[in-house]
C-alpha cells in the first residue's frame, strides 16, 4: 500500500523531515522550573549545598529569565506552603546576592497578597502572609514593617459592622503565621508583639460563639473537648509564647546561613490595608478542632504532642496539606502521608487517622467526596499491613463506643465509610466485642448504627453473603430480604377491589400494550374518594395509582434497569395520573408499599420519578414527613432522599440562574456591537452575521427567563418552607407530649429527629441563608426554645 501524500510528487517543497523544535531558551525555563520544585526533595546531598548550588544557577540567569524566576518563585511560595521555610531561604540567599532582585520579589509578594484578599483567596493569602513573615528570619524584610502588616490585619478585626467570620479569618491567618516569626519577633520587637497579642486576645473575649454546638462532632466534652479552631489556636500559641517561643517542627534551613543573610540589606513592606468587605464575599466558615487520640491512646514510642501544644496544631496543618494536594491519587496521597518528615518523632498512624477523620467528619460537610477518605485509608492499610489496620480498628472502636453523643450528619458519615471499609476487607470484623448493643433499645444509636451499616453493605454485596458474615446473635438486627411486596397475588388479593384490573394489566404490560391501552384498563376502576353527597367527581384516584404504580414496578423488579425502562415507557400514563400533590404522593407511597425491604430501590426510584418529573420535589418533602411514613423516620436512607430531593432543586435553579447570567451577558454585548459602524457589519461575512442572529437572545426570552426562575425560586423556598414547619409540627407535638406525661423529652427519637433538623440547616446553609428572614418571621418566632436554639446556631453561623 502506497502511504505517501499525494503532494509528495510536487515539485518545490523542501523535503527535509520536520521535527518540533523547543526553543533553547524554552529548555533552560523548563530546567529552572524543575530545579526549584525539586529542591528540598531527599538527595545524596545536603539540603544546603542545594541551595547554594541553586541559588548560583539563579543568579546566572537572572538577566535572561528574570520574570520567569520571580513566577515560579511566587508559585512555589503559595503553593507547596509545606517547604515554605526552604524557599524562603532561597529568596533570603538572592536577596544577599542581588538586592534588587530581592526587592522586586517582595513587591509581587506583597500584590499575590492583595490580590488573593481581594479574590476572596484565603488559603492563597494565609500562606503569602506567612511566606512574608519567614521573610523576616532570613533578613529580607524587616520586623517593624511585618508588624505593621499584622496590626492592619488585627485593625480589620475590631469592624463590628462585617460578618464575624470576616474579622475571624483575620485573626486565626495572623495567629497562624506566629509560630514561624514569634521567635524573632520577640527577640527585636517584643513589647509591639505583646501589643498585638493583647489586642487579639481582647477580640476573642468579646466574640460570640453561637455557632460551636452546631460543628461539634460530639455533644459531650469527655474525654476531649470539642474546642473551637480559634479558642485552641489561641491556647497553642500562649503556650508557645510562655516557652518563649521555641518549637521543635519547623525546619529552618536559613541558620546555616546565618552569617551570609545577617549582612544582607533589608525590605520595608509598603502600607497594606486589607480590602473592604463586600456582600459578594464569602469568607471560610468556622469549625471545631477535632479529638480522637491522646498520649494515652498511643502504646510505647513517641509521644503524641498535647492538644494545646503548637506542634499539635503544625503536624495537623502539615498532614492536612498533603491531603489537598494529593485528595485526587489515593495512592500518592497515602504515600505521602506516610513519608511525613517528622514521622520518627511522632506516632504518625494515629496522627494521620485523627486528621483524616477529622475531614471526614468536618461541619457541615467535609471538603472532598466521602468515598475519597475511605479509598485514602484503604491504601495506607496497603502500604503499613503490620500497623495502619490495628490503629483504625482503634479509632473505630473509639467511634463506637462514643457513638451515643455523635452528631447525626457524623453518624451517616461514620456508616458510609465503615460500609465501604468492610467491603473492601471482606467483610470480616469482630462483632463479638460489640454484642452489648443487642440489650438496647432499637432506636439506640449503636444498634442502629449496626442496622444502618448491614443495609450499606447490602448495597456492596448480597443478601446472602451480609446473613452470614454475622453472629447468630445479631440476626434481629439484619435487613429482611429485599423481594417486592406486591399486594395483588398476596393471600388477601381476592378481597382487594383492584385485584382483576391488576392481572389484567399484568398481561396487558406483557404483550407490549401502549400507554392509552393502560389508560383505558383503567378507567373503569371507581373512586374511593367518590362519595354520594359529592357533586364533582375528582379527578385523584388513588386506586387507578395503586393498581398502576405496583403493577409496573413489580414486573420491572428485576433490576434497576428493568424498572427504568418501565417508568419510561409508560411515562406518559404516570403524568396522566400525578395530577397533583396528593396524587404525586399516592404514587411515592405506593412506591413504599411494594419495595419497604429494599431501601435503595426506593431511593433510586424516586430520584428517577424527580427526573422525569413525574413527581415535584415538595411531594416527595411532604411524603417524607407523612403518618404513613413514620416508621422509617429515624432511617438513613429517607434522609438520603430529602437531601436528594433538596439538591436536585438547588441545581435546578442553579442552572437557570446561569442560564440567565449568560443570555444578559451576550444582550449586552450584542447592544455594544449594534453601536459600531454600519461599514463593519457590511465587511461581515453572510455565515457570521447569520449566526450572531441564531445566538442572540432577545429581550422578551430574556423576561421569560426571569420568570422562570422566579418561579424556580418559589419552588426552592416552598420546600424548604414544607420541611421546617414539619419539623416544627413534629418536634412541639413530641415536647407538649412529654411535658404532659410528665416524661424526659430527651429521647433517642427526639436526639435523631432534632439532628436531621440542624443537618438541613448545615448541609445545605448556603441556600437556606436566603430565606432565613421569611423563615423568622413565618416560622421561627413562637417555638420552642430547644427547636428556636438550632436555627439561632444556623443564623450564627452564616451571619
Amino acid at each position: 500500500m502506497n502511504r505517501r501524500r499525494p503532494y509528495e510528487d510536487d515539485e518545490g517543497y523542501d523535503r527535509r523531515p520536520k521535527r518540533r523544535r523547543v526553543s533553547d531558551n524554552q529548555e533552560i525555563e523548563d530546567r529552572l522550573e524543575s530545579l526549584i520544585l525539586r529542591v528540598g526533595e531527599k538527595t545524596t546531598s545536603s539540603l544546603e549545598s542545594n541551595l547554594e548550588g541553586l541559588v548560583a544557577v539563579l543568579e546566572a540567569d537572572l538577566g535572561t529569565f528574570r520574570n520567569k524566576i520571580l513566577r515560579i518563585l511566587i508559585d512555589c511560595a503559595v503553593k507547596l506552603p509545606e517547604k515554605c521555610t526552604i524557599y524562603s531561604t532561597l529568596v533570603g540567599l538572592l536577596n544577599a546576592k542581588n538586592y534588587n532582585f530581592g526587592g522586586e520579589f517582595v513587591d509581587h509578594m506583597v500584590k499575590n497578597f492583595k490580590d488573593s484578599l481581594k479574590n476572596c483567596k484565603w488559603d492563597s493569602a494565609r500562606y503569602s502572609l506567612r511566606f512574608l513573615a519567614d521573610l523576616v528570619n532570613c533578613n529580607v524584610i524587616s520586623a517593624v514593617s511585618l508588624l505593621q502588616l499584622l496590626e492592619s490585619m488585627v485593625d480589620a478585626s475590631t469592624d463590628d459592622t462585617v460578618p464575624q467570620v470576616r474579622r475571624d479569618w483575620y485573626v486565626f491567618s495572623v495567629l497562624s503565621t506566629l509560630p514561624w516569626v514569634g521567635r524573632d519577633l520577640y527577640e527585636k520587637k517584643e513589647s509591639a508583639l505583646e501589643n498585638l497579642l493583647v489586642r487579639i486576645e481582647i477580640f476573642l473575649n468579646k466574640r460570640t460563639k453561637k455557632h460551636h454546638n452546631a460543628l461539634r462532632v460530639w455533644s459531650v466534652d469527655a474525654p476531649h473537648p470539642q474546642e473551637e479552631y480559634l479558642d485552641c489556636l489561641w491556647a497553642q500559641i500562649r503556650k508557645l509564647r510562655n516557652e518563649s517561643w521555641a518549637e521543635k517542627y519547623i525546619p529552618r534551613p536559613y541558620l546555616a546561613f546565618d552569617s551570609i543573610l545577617c549582612e544582607a540589606l533589608q525590605h520595608s513592606l509598603p502600607q497594606i490595608t486589607p480590602p473592604p468587605h463586600h456582600e459578594s464575599y464569602v469568607y471560610p466558615m468556622p469549625w471545631v478542632v477535632y479529638r480522637m487520640f491522646d498520649y494515652t491512646d498511643c502504646p510505647d514510642g513517641p509521644i503524641l504532642p498535647g492538644a494545646h501544644s503548637i506542634e499539635r496544631f503544625l503536624i495537623e496543618e502539615h498532614l492536612h496539606s498533603i491531603i489537598e494536594t494529593h485528595h485526587l491519587e489515593r495512592k500518592d496521597c497515602a504515600s505521602q502521608l506516610l513519608s511525613f518528615p517528622y514521622k520518627n518523632k511522632i506516632p504518625l498512624e494515629y496522627c494521620i487517622v485523627e486528621v483524616i477523620f477529622s475531614e471526614l467528619f468536618h461541619m457541615p460537610t467535609p471538603r472532598y467526596l466521602e468515598v475519597c477518605y475511605g479509598s485514602i485509608m484503604i491504601e495506607l492499610c496497603k502500604l503499613q499491613p503490620s500497623t495502619m489496620p490495628q490503629v483504625l480498628a482503634q479509632a473505630t472502636e473509639i467511634l463506637f463506643m462514643r457513638i451515643d453523643s455523635m452528631n447525626t450528619s457524623c453518624f451517616d458519615r461514620f456508616v458510609n465509610w465503615f460500609s465501604y471499609h468492610l467491603s473492601n476487607f471482606q467483610f470480616r470484623w469482630s462483632w463479638d466485642d460489640w454484642d452489648s448493643c443487642l440489650f438496647l433499645e432499637p432506636e439506640h444509636p449503636r444498634p442502629k448504627f449496626i442496622q444502618e451499616v448491614l443495609q450499606k453493605c447490602l448495597r456492596l454485596s448480597y443478601y446472602q453473603r451480609i446473613k452470614d458474615m454475622m453472629p447468630v446473635a445479631y440476626e434481629k438486627l439484619l435487613p429482611p430480604m429485599t423481594t417486592p411486596e406486591y399486594k395483588y397475588t398476596s393471600e388477601d388479593a381476592a378481597s382487594l377491589p383492584g385485584t382483576a384490573t391488576a392481572h389484567k394489566l399484568v398481561v396487558a404490560i406483557r404483550q407490549k400494550c401502549t400507554p392509552e391501552e393502560i389508560l383505558n384498563e383503567l378507567k373503569d376502576l371507581p373512586n374511593p374518594r367518590d362519595t354520594e353527597n359529592d357533586m364533582v367527581e375528582s379527578t385523584f384516584n388513588p386506586l387507578k395509582i395503586d393498581v398502576f404504580t405496583q403493577t409496573l414496578l413489580n414486573l420491572g423488579s428485576k433490576s434497576f434497569s428493568h424498572t427504568f425502562a418501565a417508568i419510561s415507557k409508560f411515562h406518559y400514563v404516570f403524568k396522566q395520573l400525578a395530577d397533583s400533590e396528593e396524587a404525586q404522593i399516592c404514587i411515592l407511597h405506593n412506591v413504599f408499599e411494594l419495595w419497604r425491604n429494599h431501601q435503595q430501590m426506593i431511593v433510586v426510584i424516586v430520584d428517577k420519578l424527580l427526573k422525569t418529573q413525574i413527581v415535584e420535589c415538595s411531594s416527595v418533602a411532604t411524603w417524607v414527613f407523612s403518618k404513613e411514613m413514620s416508621s422509617e423516620f429515624t432511617k438513613m436512607y429517607l434522609w438520603e432522599i430529602l437531601h436528594l430531593t433538596i439538591k436536585k432543586m438547588n441545581k435546578h435553579v442553579m442552572k437557570l440562574s446561569a442560564e440567565l447570567a449568560d443570555a444578559k451577558e451576550k444582550l449586552a454585548k450584542d447592544a455594544d456591537s449594534s453601536s459600531s459602524d454600519d461599514s463593519d457589519n457590511e465587511s461581515m461575512t453572510p455565515k457570521k452575521k447569520k449566526d450572531e442572529t441564531v445566538e442572540k437572545p432577545t429581550e422578551e426570552a430574556v423576561e421569560k427567563m426571569e420568570e422562570k426562575l422566579e418561579a424556580a425560586y418559589g419552588d426552592q423556598k416552598r420546600i424548604f418552607l414544607i420541611i421546617f414547619q414539619r419539623f416544627i409540627m413534629i418536634l412541639s407535638e413530641h415536647l407538649v407530649k412529654c411535658d404532659t406525661d410528665g416524661r424526659d423529652f430527651s429521647t433517642d427519637w427526639y436526639r435523631w429527629t432534632i439532628g436531621r433538623l440542624q443537618q438541613v440547616f448545615l448541609v445545605h446553609h448556603e441556600q437556606v441563608q436566603k430565606y432565613s428572614s421569611t423563615l423568622e418571621s413565618l416560622l421561627f418566632t413562637q417555638v420552642d426554645s430547644h427547636i428556636l436554639d438550632v436555627f439561632l446556631q444556623f443564623v450564627a453561623l452564616t451571619k
